[in-house]
This record gives C-alpha cells, sequence and structure tokens, in this order.
C-alpha cells in the first residue's frame, strides 16, 4: 500500500501483520481523489474517515494538506497500527478515535466537510449508514458523504444521492446534506 498523492506521494504503508481490513485499492483512491481534486480545497476541510481500517484515505487526506482528519476505527490492533504509522510519517493533521462508527455518529458533535465511510461490506446496517449519517448533523451545509460498498448495493433512490462511480470492484456513492439535519 502506498500515499497516492500530495506532500507524501509514493510513501509505503506497510500495515502490521493479522490486519483484518480490505484496503480501498490505489486505483479507486486514485480516481476518487482526481474527482476531489476538482471540488474541494484540501487545506480548508476537516475530514471524518469512518470504518478506518488500515487508515489509507486518512493518510491521503492528510497528504494533500487536509485541515483536520478525524479517524474512527474499532479494532484495536488495526488503531494501534494506524497510530504507528501517524507518528512514523508525523501526520499531525490526522486525530485517531478508538470507538465504534456507530456509537461515534450518534454521539459525535463535530461537523465535517467530508465524510468518508469505507465499512465492511457484510455490515448488518451497512444501507442505513447513509441516513443515519445525513441524519446526525455532522456533515456541514455543503459538504458531502462518500460511501464505498459493493457493486450489489444501490443508494440512487436516497434523497441525498448525487452521484455514483466505480473503480472495478470498487464503488463509491456520494451524498449530500438533505437540510432536513
Amino acid at each position: 500500500m502506498r500515499i497516492i498523492g500530495g506532500k507524501y506521494k509514493g510513501r509505503r504503508i506497510t500495515p502490521p501483520a493479522n490486519f483484518k481490513a480490505r484496503p480501498t485499492t490505489d486505483f479507486a483512491r486514485e480516481g476518487l481523489f482526481n474527482i476531489l481534486n476538482n471540488r474541494i480545497d484540501f487545506e480548508q476541510v476537516i475530514v471524518l474517515d469512518l470504518f478506518s481500517g488500515t487508515g489509507s484515505m486518512s493518510y491521503e487526506f492528510s497528504s494533500r494538506g487536509a485541515k483536520e482528519v478525524h479517524l474512527v476505527e474499532k479494532d484495536s490492533l488495526h488503531i494501534n497500527g494506524i497510530r504507528k504509522i501517524i507518528m512514523a510519517i508525523g501526520l499531525d493533521n490526522i486525530k485517531p478515535i478508538h470507538i465504534d462508527a456507530k456509537a461515534y455518529i450518534k454521539t459525535c458533535r463535530a461537523k465535517y466537510d467530508i465524510i468518508f465511510a469505507d465499512p465492511p461490506y457484510n455490515l448488518s446496517w451497512l444501507v442505513e449508514l447513509p441516513d443515519l449519517v445525513l441524519r446526525a448533523a455532522i456533515l456541514k451545509e455543503d459538504g458531502f458523504f462518500i460511501l464505498e460498498h459493493p457493486r450489489s448495493m444501490s443508494f440512487t433512490d436516497n434523497s441525498g444521492f448525487f452521484e455514483h462511480r466505480n473503480y472495478g470492484g470498487v464503488n463509491f456513492s456520494f451524498f449530500k446534506s438533505t437540510g432536513s439535519n
């Protein structure tokens, strides 16, 4: 795994042994960040990375100069590995939070410009995740939520949905605030 853009472009990241996460592919991350490059000023955004796994998405946002990245991961092995990588590289704009994503969404008081989620594809409440995030009042009015999900799922009927992108087996659906939060 490597950081594909920004200040730390090309930096190799080695997750600890026994890592159980399915990292977003380099190809999919590159495609997603090409889209984001045309839509946001990275240095002005506060990002929430839910179900962080390897931390790869947080490293990408951090490398591109995001103002702040809150990284949420419940697995102890993963969060400890992420903390070591953050320290080794010096990614001081990432704040790792060791908590279950659903609990964090329900208790969070911060507001984010971008919320990214890459949950396990077999997560029992994955289909509910966009509504949970959009109703939680944690997304800024002009911000958006990006969900990585399996090809078998479609979110086009969600009132906040505005775009879908596919990169090989990786699917991203984009949502905006519906104003009802």
